[in-house]
């Protein structure tokens, strides 16, 4: 009756948490499990979407608005120092109801019959919803670990041949989930052009693009820029969560390739979200707007400046170069977890559950997402109980 793929699932990295860790929170629990930020939001968010009201009745059309479009469009424009119109805002670019949703649907447009027993790559360690798009999709997935270690980006051009030519789909997170590992422009360039040579596409999930520690990642379609074919077999996906602090807003958009876009757009109108007027208002708002964004960076950076001071170099601490997440070394990620559980009141993820062949064993993953004296009250008791 089901579907036999679900077969190949393991439980979500949450799920497998809480089974881990059984039992009720206590009074101070300090969850630094999940990315997800608790900065205050842009006070125009509320407002815009109040002055929207009246649009709550209407349907929104599934590519969004033009406003919208124009206003992503100008931004990708701005932050990769990109040719005028190497982004076409009305072929190239999908407003989508977060980019979980768009990352996991890719896998459903592009993995086929084009290609014998079609492949999916994936960096390792991982954001889960690329695991479980590929599996869904009826690709196998193929983990490929850092090429410097588990806290590195992979470089696909040293896979085999016969693995590259069944490539439908590879997957590319910068800053990465969950080690915060930047692709360097070489890296992005190399990946562009195997892409191509191997007519495959890659998404690159640049979501934690906006959140950096000393210099902004280089993107994707800037590599698309410097090589010309356009934006040839490369799409991006970005999102709001976490640069402007609002997950709950679930608004983010994808741009690339204007072929695969509109499959992609045809395939989210059988079973996407559309993106609520209201909703798009505030966020084209939000894409137009730096002074937020910037204070969010400052945030971030007082918080890795405090687990600085208080890890040192324990535990193989240092300062990632772009997101929000410590990657830990603590020997074994499910013993500690469930220690700091224990012991300490807080909850971090085991990077066992986002990743394969014992690459993050060893490690948890930390999400420095509250406020300073929470984080630092946090790393204290970690440090204490480690």
């Amino acid at each position: 009756m089901l579907n036999d793929r679900l077969d190949l699932l393991t439980d979500y990295p949450f799920q497998r948490l809480a089974d881990l860790l059984g039992g009720a929170p206590g009074p101070d629990t300090i969850v630094m499990s999940i990315g997800e930020p608790q900065h205050a939001a842009p006070p125009m968010v509320a407002r815009i979407i109040a002055e929207q009201a009246g649009l709550w009745g209407k349907y929104p059309p599934a590519a969004g608005t033009p406003d919208f479009r124009a206003a992503t469009a100008a931004w990708l424009t701005r932050r990769f120092d990109l040719p005028a119109g190497l982004i076409e805002a009305d072929k190239a670019i999908l407003p989508v109801a977060g980019t979980r949703e768009a990352l996991y649907l890719i896998a459903q447009t592009v993995v086929g019959s084009g290609k014998k027993r079609p492949v999916v790559l994936l960096p390792n360690p991982f954001y889960q919803v690329y695991v479980g798009a590929a599996i869904m999709a009826g690709a196998e997935p193929v983990f490929v670990p850092g090429a410097n270690g588990p806290a590195s980006q992979p470089d696909f051009s040293a896979l085999p041949a016969d693995i590259l030519d069944r490539v439908a789909l590879a997957y590319l997170c910068s800053p990465g989930n969950p080690q915060g590992s930047v692709a360097e422009a070489d890296l992005l360039e190399r990946t562009v052009r195997l892409a191509r040579r191997h007519d495959f596409v890659l998404a690159v999930d640049e979501c934690y693009s906006e959140i950096w520690d000393q210099a902004p990642p280089p993107g994707a379609l800037a590599a698309c820029a410097r090589l010309g074919e356009g934006l040839a077999n490369v799409l991006v996906f970005h999102s709001l969560s976490k640069r402007s602090s609002v997950p709950g807003l679930r608004s983010g958009f994808v741009a690339g390739d204007p072929t695969v876009m509109a499959a992609f757009g045809r395939v989210r109108s059988y079973g996407g979200a559309a993106i609520p007027l209201p909703i798009l208002a505030a966020a084209t708002a939000l894409w137009q707007d730096e002074a937020h964004v910037e204070e969010n960076r400052r945030l971030y950076r007082a918080k890795l400046d405090k687990a600085e001071r208080l890890l040192g170099d324990r535990f193989g601490f240092t300062r990632p170069p772009g997101g929000f997440f410590l990657w830990l070394d603590v020997g074994d990620g499910e013993a500690a977890a469930l220690r700091l559980w224990r012991e300490a009141n807080i909850r971090v993820l085991p990077g066992r559950y986002l990743s394969r062949d014992g690459v993050g064993d060893r490690y948890i993953r930390v999400a420095l997402v509250h406020d300073l004296d929470t984080t630092e009250r946090a790393l204290t008791r970690l440090a204490q109980v480690l």
